[in-house]
């Protein structure tokens, strides 16, 4: 087998170094990337075409993560976004075009290329090794990530930081208040708050943040649904049970997370769609559901939503 490509399989990369040692010289990476064979990931670092375009987003930035880290050594750490992503936590709409570092050798901060280098004070027991890559916590890349984007972004991020137990609402807390005086990271104290691991996906995430930002009421999150003799029937992604209304988000990364081997998407369609009868019928209450496009258009989204709330205005 190429040399190159059990490297790539492996790392996710290879280098010009490592191509110059397999015998192809200069003009030869010249002719394999403009024939697409390979494709550049950045300075000196190449993959196989297929491989790359075999990637979503976040797994090119994975890669051109690890591209970072094995040019500048120990001497950076992934944080902010580059951090978040390589601890699996849930992102939306974030820039991931660069790399972000933060300098463990007292380096200055700067914008270098495709990789902004922070600066920030690490303990040694801050810097965690996450199968040979060096990485910040993960409480502490959510909210310098979230320090920079949206409150809605933000919200995304720390709730999925919490769902993946990677650590407690209390830790949470606490590292937000050692990092409040920050800059940029006072805006996120609501956030923080607000953050909880019973949001299941991104979409939950981002209802939950329309409803709080449109000043609708908090709903109960998970809320459960049982019959007249106690037996669960389902269980909502939202309830107002005040109000008699039930909230499901609906997304096709959801469906395809409920398809059983072998199953047809159509099946676990028709299947939600009798859980949600059956859940109105032992509840008697409404259901309101969202899809992506709802959040585009959150003043329309919101008078259903309120509509289904049963209130004025």
């Amino acid at each position: 087998m190429d040399p190159m490509r059990v490297l790539a399989e492996r790392n996710g990369f290879f280098t010009r170094r490592d191509a110059r040692s397999a015998g192809y010289a200069d003009r030869d990476i010249t002719k394999v990337v403009r024939h697409r064979v390979w494709v550049r990931i950045r300075r000196g670092y190449y993959t196989f075409t297929e491989l790359w375009q075999a990637l979503d987003d976040l797994g090119r930035h994975r890669v051109r993560s690890g591209a970072v880290l094995d040019s500048l050594g120990d001497r950076v750490a992934l944080s902010h976004v580059s951090g978040v992503v390589e601890h699996g936590i849930d992102t939306w709409g974030v820039d991931l075009s660069r790399v972000h570092v933060t300098r463990l050798d007292g380096g200055p901060g700067r914008i270098e290329g495709d990789v902004v280098h922070h600066e920030g004070f690490c303990a040694a027991d801050e810097v965690l090794d996450a199968g040979g890559r060096l990485v910040l916590p993960p409480e502490r890349c959510a909210l310098e990530a979230g320090s920079r984007a949206t409150n809605e972004q933000a919200l995304v991020m720390l709730d999925s930081l919490l769902r993946r137990g990677l650590v407690s609402p209390e830790a949470l807390m606490g590292r937000f208040e050692l990092m409040s005086h920050w800059p940029f990271v006072q805006h996120l104290h609501l956030m923080v708050r607000m953050a909880d691991a019973r949001a299941e996906s991104v979409g939950e995430s981002r209802g939950r943040y329309l409803f709080w930002s449109h000043g609708l009421p908090a709903p109960q999150l998970q809320y459960a649904v049982h019959d007249t003799g106690g037996q669960l029937v389902a269980t909502s992604d939202w309830g107002w049970p005040e109000h008699g209304l039930l909230g499901e988000f609906d997304g096709r990364v959801k469906y395809g997370r409920l398809l059983r081997p072998g199953q047809d998407a159509r099946a676990v369609v028709f299947a939600e769609k009798q859980r949600e009868d059956r859940a109105r019928e032992a509840s008697g209450m409404g259901m309101v559901r969202l899809v992506w496009s709802d959040f585009d258009r959150p003043t329309l989204t919101v008078a259903r939503v309120r509509r289904g709330l049963r209130l004025s205005g």
